[in-house]
């Protein structure tokens, strides 16, 4: 496992992380048994931090995350979200769901709390209520540090330019079928001395072969990621899922990126991710080849 210091924040994080949502349900049911032990595994494993949200299984991803790390809080960064989809990004709003995730999760302090899906609400109702509820929530030390979450990268940017966050999250972006989050997040991340995390690195497991199942009802692009992976062929392993390894390496290696998250919902899946965090990423040759094909071409 690889180390690294989430930005300007000083704190210390594995480059992967688990990503909460699997945890939850949100890909397929996951007993709470399979759930701790993923989280068990992955901190065997090394990985250090931990990615979750109020939305993953409403409100389940977070409980058995503090289930999981009840006695091993110390060796956790835990990173969650506000608000709920489909309430108002409010200053009460964003102080209640922050109060209500350090219940389910067991904790005194959120290490990183970050504003959930940029695109869902306004850059001026974001910056007047759950902005301002998360500088309070440093103020008080509930929180440690401050980041957003997007998948649109004109939107992200808005608050990037803030100079407020710590971390940006971006998903779906940086993978090898779409990379464009290189195009404007990563360099504006690196002037304002903000932490990237990266999201579904598997693109929402088109690249695991497995795709979540909310994107069955999008054939179109279903048949866009396959005409793109057809062209990665030279990187594909021959067992079951033989993008996934290139898929890690690809973003695991980037120096643009801190932490890769990655979703699991059994201890094998996690362990096996966390072998691919050795700092080997791909060849030379084979990094340009993928950077040319898709240069300026977002999936979706």
């Amino acid at each position: 496992m690889e180390y690294t210091t989430l930005g300007r924040t000083g704190i210390r994080v594995s480059r992967m992380g688990l990503g909460g949502a699997p945890l939850g349900g949100d890909f397929g049911a996951t007993s709470e048994k399979d759930a701790v032990d993923t989280v068990h595994a992955a901190l065997d494993a090394g990985v250090t931090f931990f990615d979750t949200a109020p939305l993953y299984g409403r409100g389940e991803s977070e409980r058995r995350l503090g289930l999981a790390l009840k006695g091993r809080r110390s060796e956790a960064v835990i990173a969650t979200k506000a608000v709920m989809r489909g309430e108002p990004y409010t200053y009460d709003n964003t102080i209640k769901s922050v109060e209500q995730s350090l219940q389910r999760l067991q904790t005194d302090w959120i290490d990183l709390i970050q504003l959930h899906e940029t695109e869902a609400t306004t850059f001026q109702e974001a910056s007047e209520g759950t902005l301002a509820a998360f500088q309070q929530l440093k103020q008080e030390g509930k929180v440690r540090a401050i980041g957003a979450n997007g998948r649109n990268a004109d939107t992200l940017a808005l608050y990037l330019r803030t100079g407020l966050l710590d971390t940006a999250q971006t998903y779906c972006r940086y993978t090898l079928i779409d990379h464009t989050a290189r195009e404007l997040v990563f360099p504006l991340a690196r002037e304002y001395g903000v932490a990237i995390i990266n999201g579904s690195p598997l693109n929402m497991g088109v690249l695991a072969d497995t795709p979540a199942p909310f994107l069955l009802n999008n054939p179109e692009l279903l048949a866009e990621a396959d005409r793109r992976m057809g062209l990665l062929d030279f990187l594909r392993k021959p067992e079951p899922h033989g993008l996934v390894e290139a898929a890690m390496r690809f973003s695991l290696t980037c120096q643009d990126i801190a932490v890769t998250l990655t979703g699991a919902a059994s201890p094998d899946i996690v362990t096996q991710n966390a072998a691919y965090c050795d700092g080997r990423g791909l060849k030379d040759e084979e990094l340009l080849r993928v950077l040319e094909l898709f240069a300026g071409k977002p999936l979706y």
